[in-house]
């Protein structure tokens, strides 16, 4: 039997077994039993028409349930697993191409931020016109460098370029008001529109997928991870370049204002989506870490919130200095939501599926409870102050955006709730989670769209 079996799947079964011969309460015959069976399963299932690397993840995943042993081994190994029996066979683009189509796109990035100085516009003196287009110079590069590594279909290809190109007709044609609310809202949002795109280009066109999208929510916690170290490096390099610069008495200060700051962060959006893809491993390590880390602080944040926000009463009281100074207490607090909801998705991504609730899902059920009551306590101070000051674009944009994190957060803390009573699988968290991106997505693009119109683009 084992000549005709795939030599893969061999290996697989080996693995397996070395794995429950490591327990002492167990001897070699009941490996060799639990062998038996083992191989019994995949017969059947082969017999039945799955392939046989299917019928050994299906057959270890069943015999999970009959034998603790099993079932720790699948949940320590099946992500390992699927990646070596889907991919064993998958010829691997070499890193040094990836490596040099990245670099060549970082230097098109760049070289893209600068261009508009030829025509006299420059990113010190024109700030309207770099907020309209920064995420147009940009992210069209690091979305062809997931096109072509992926080598995307035709279609593919023009459902990723036709939001960026509509994107950038509408920031053209649209007669902002200089420094308006509705430019500011509209760049904002068209930059987490785009975003979203190119998570079609990284997931290849698989929009209709749980998993891919969770993919890509991966990649993008993982992203943030590689950029923010990568400006620290650039930090220190920028600071080192004046100094030794300042000790010949030469100013490199425009230089660095004008060329190396901005040519450097085109660039690192694409180096650190390329690092992403060539150092998995690390970042991988690195994530558990930092949920682990963030998710009891921000517990504790909202938490201090909800009890300041009790004491308090109120929150669109008082005069008009102090209603500047709570819009921006309502502000914070609504980036601090999203944080939380990209926390959340971030946990999810880096978690093993196959992992019973622990603590640390406890936590975040906490915090999701923090959060809904949170937001809860911002839509009635948002009621509120649009009823005493009027609506305007902020906060309408706003308003909108904390009823679709209620929806968000409503549903993942009852799914929560239900995983850690074992009522629930975690696949289910995972697809309601994802099943918001698209959600996200129009919401951005109906402020990019609407609102500019709506309120006279002012």
């Amino acid at each position: 039997m084992a000549d005709d079996r795939d030599s893969l799947i061999e290996d697989q079964i080996t693995t397996w077994r070395a794995y429950v011969s490591r327990r002492e309460a167990i001897d070699g015959r009941d490996v060799d039993e639990l062998e038996d069976h083992l191989r019994g399963q995949i017969d059947r299932l082969e017999a039945s028409g799955l392939s046989s690397d299917e019928a050994f993840l299906v057959a270890v995943k069943r015999l999970g349930g009959l034998d603790d042993l099993s079932r720790e081994f699948a949940r320590e190994h099946s992500d390992r697993l699927w990646k070596q029996l889907m991919f064993a066979d998958e010829p691997r683009a070499p890193r040094t191409g990836g490596l040099l189509l990245a670099v060549g796109l970082a230097i098109g990035a760049a070289v893209a931020v600068k261009i508009p100085a030829l025509f006299g516009i420059e990113s010190g003196v024109d700030a309207d016109f770099y907020a309209r287009f920064a995420a147009l110079l940009v992210l069209p590069f690091l979305a062809a460098f997931f096109l072509i590594r992926r080598a995307a279909s035709p279609r593919t290809i023009a459902v990723v370029a036709a939001p960026f190109v509509l994107t950038a007709v509408i920031m053209a044609v649209y007669p902002f008001a200089p420094d308006g609310a509705t430019l500011v809202l509209a760049a904002i949002h068209s930059a987490v529109a785009l975003w979203l795109v190119t998570g079609i280009a990284y997931v290849n066109g698989r929009v209709t997928s749980s998993r891919a999208r969770m993919d890509f929510i991966r990649f993008t916690g993982e992203w943030v991870v590689y950029l923010a170290l990568i400006a620290l490096g650039g930090g220190v390099l920028i600071a080192l370049t004046m100094g030794v610069f300042a000790a010949i008495d030469l100013d490199v200060g425009p230089f660095v204002e004008d060329w190396m700051l901005p040519c450097g962060v085109a660039g690192a959006v694409v180096i650190a989506g390329w690092l992403v893809e060539a150092k998995q491993s690390v970042i991988e390590n690195i994530a558990p870490v930092l949920t682990k880390l963030f998710t009891p602080l921000f517990t504790l944040l909202l938490l201090a919130f909800i009890v300041a926000g009790l004491l308090q009463g109120n929150l669109i009281d008082g005069g008009e200095a102090e209603s500047f100074a709570q819009r921006d207490l309502l502000i914070l607090f609504d980036i601090v939501l999203v944080v939380v909801a990209g926390l959340l998705l971030y946990a999810l991504s880096a978690r093993d599926p196959l992992a019973p609730p622990s603590w640390f899902d406890r936590l975040q059920l906490v915090m999701l409870v923090a959060a809904l009551v949170v937001d809860i306590m911002l839509l009635v101070a948002m009621v509120g102050r649009i009823a005493e000051f009027g609506a305007s674009p902020n906060k309408l944009a706003s308003l909108g955006l904390n009823v679709i994190l209620l929806a968000n957060l409503t549903g993942a803390a009852w799914l929560q709730l239900r995983f850690a009573m074992h009522r629930t699988p975690f696949e289910r968290l995972e697809r309601w989670q994802t099943g918001f991106v698209p959600v996200y997505l129009a919401w951005a693009a109906i402020v990019v769209v609407v609102f500019p119109p709506l309120f006279a683009y002012v």
